[in-house]
């Protein structure tokens, strides 16, 4: 079994709704126990400005499943979800982003852990920080530390769903 981190989002429908049924469906995956899940967030749009705010998300999951197993299951609870990838950075209804699996650095066609860009991004760092902030980013830098450094304007806690 080995850690892995996910990140959600979702800005279409019911974004809220939509994580809370994606981190059931991960704490349902085989061989895979959720052990932490977030708080939700409500952050501002990332690459394309012109769509609604993000409800953001992270869980912590301990698993059985290698990379890339794991990745084809949230590929595939993102498409039971409804998601259309029309267009890079848009709106969506349910985004997983496999971010870190412990003790694993990959890059290949399909997958690179850690996330290469997660450092940059306040909705996803805002999210992990909840449950893991003192995980190592990449340039030795904990996700706290991190966070400490970024734009956290337009982004708020949300009331538990």
């Amino acid at each position: 079994m080995t850690l892995a981190y996910v990140a959600l989002g979702s800005n279409l429908g019911n974004p809220q709704q939509q994580l809370v049924e994606a981190m059931d469906a991960l704490a349902n995956l085989p061989d895979t126990r959720l052990l932490q899940r977030s708080q939700l967030y409500r952050t501002p749009p990332w690459g394309v400005l012109q769509q609604p705010s993000f409800v953001n998300a992270a869980v912590e999951l301990d698993t059985g499943l290698s990379p890339h197993a794991l990745l084809d299951a949230l590929l595939t609870i993102e498409q039971r979800a409804g998601r259309v990838r029309a267009e890079r950075n848009g709106p969506r209804t349910l985004d997983l982003d496999l971010l870190h699996v412990d003790g694993v650095r990959l890059d290949d066609a399909r997958l690179t852990l850690p996330h290469p860009r997660m450092a940059e991004r306040a909705f996803v760092l805002l999210p992990l920080h909840d449950i893991a902030p003192m995980l190592s980013l990449p340039g030795q830098v904990t996700v706290a530390e991190q966070l400490a450094r970024l734009d956290l304007a337009g982004c708020e806690r949300l009331a538990a769903p």
